[in-house]
């Protein structure tokens, strides 16, 4: 059982969840159709045709199919997930148990991921019953909770059946861990800027570190974006990529990049290094001599180089990927005393709630407190002698 990812010469995607005997399994292709219709992005469709295709091991381990399967199997399948093997490299800060199976040595899914696996399971099933192939309720069974009610509308299950007057909540799920993203310290980001080897590759972390893009957002920006008079870039919602990177945010917003640098390197790019003959007008493309010249670059291409980068500077740590450099840029400005409307804003987010963890207070400014804090308590002590 394999999950096909495949983009058509027109420029469409084409992802389905394949059977042993390789060919489509017709109803979870038509769950996949119902998210392109709804504009779901490549990306979201290739996830939950992997989280899916954990469901349909789990009916061929147990003897069912999808039409029976109800809500006494979930907690089975809760049971199956939390013992499913991952050997997908760890690009996250997550809390990982070491397992072994038949393959050797492996890590169990994280919390995270199983939760969304039954999110994806829930929502396939309210497919079903939405376009009428099934003729009874739920398997993944949600109760009411009024804590869900603080959350944005925008950040639920898109068929939920929740809402402002009725929050839910799936009554299978794990409890996880709520990491705080780690921010690079200054020696790392030294050390990480002296080892890019190119002008492509350091204009492309300093977009993410100074200007706070997501990954996507750096791939896909086009040459018109970037407004070197007025120090910014401008962050579009577009589907053109052919390598699927693209905004996570679905709204426009203006990122200036008032420190030199970003645009400056930028601009020794676009006139120096990137191929002149291209006609592309995405920004950051591959050079060289190769076969690949002069495709764009890609996400895959993006952690390659990253990780090269993080090794020869002698950064191992598992949460260090492109995504923390956008993290250091957010912890920056939270501490350098920008508001949290403000950062909410710069950063592309839809709801408050993604832009509040960055308002919790750093372990630095914990041990700067905790100084100063000493240092009154023992002020008058040393008056008094």
């Amino acid at each position: 059982m394999r999950v096909l990812d495949q983009r058509r010469e027109d420029g469409s995607h084409v992802v389905e969840l394949l059977d042993d005997a390789d060919e489509p399994i017709e109803v979870v292709s038509g769950f996949l159709r119902f998210l392109g219709a709804r504009n779901c992005s490549p990306n979201t469709l290739v996830s939950y045709a992997y989280d899916l295709r954990h469901l349909w091991r789990f009916f061929g381990e147990r003897g069912l199919t999808w039409d029976v399967f109800a809500p006494a199997h979930a907690i089975p399948l809760l049971e199956y997930l939390r013992t499913v093997p991952s050997r997908r490299p760890r690009q996250r800060m997550v809390l990982t148990v070491a397992t072994v199976d038949a393959d050797g040595p492996a890590t169990k899914l994280a919390s995270t991921t199983v939760n969304r696996i039954l999110a994806a399971v829930s929502s396939f099933y309210e497919y079903a019953i939405l376009a009428g192939l099934l003729d009874r309720a739920n398997p993944i069974e949600k109760r009411p909770d009024p804590a869900l009610q603080r959350v944005s509308e925008r950040h639920r299950p898109f068929m939920g059946r929740a809402s402002r007057q009725r929050p839910v909540r799936r009554a299978v799920r794990v409890k996880t861990v709520q990491a705080l993203p780690r921010p690079l310290d200054d020696v790392q980001v030294e050390a990480l800027l002296a080892e890019l080897r190119s002008v492509r590759d350091r204009a492309l972390v300093l977009l993410m570190l100074q200007g706070g893009l997501r990954p996507g957002e750096a791939l896909g920006l086009h040459l018109e974006d970037i407004a070197y008079g007025r120090r910014r870039v401008v962050v579009r919602h577009r589907d053109d990529h052919p390598k699927g990177a693209r905004s996570k945010s679905r709204y426009e917003r203006v990122v200036d990049l008032h420190e030199p640098e970003a645009l400056a390197t930028v601009s020794a790019y676009v006139m120096g290094d990137r191929p002149a003959d291209a006609e592309s007008p995405l920004v950051f493309l591959i050079g060289g001599r190769g076969a690949r010249r002069l495709e764009p670059l890609g996400y895959d291409g993006l952690v390659r180089m990253f990780a090269r980068a993080c090794a020869r500077a002698g950064i191992r740590e598992p949460w260090v990927t492109p995504h923390a450099l956008r993290h250091t840029h957010a912890t920056r400005m939270w501490e350098g005393g920008m508001r949290e409307l403000t950062l909410q804003k710069r950063l592309g987010h839809a709801s408050p709630e993604s832009t509040r963890i960055y308002t919790r207070v750093s372990d630095p400014a914990v041990v700067a407190e905790y100084n100063r804090a000493l240092v009154r308590n023992d002020a008058p002590t040393q008056g008094a002698k």
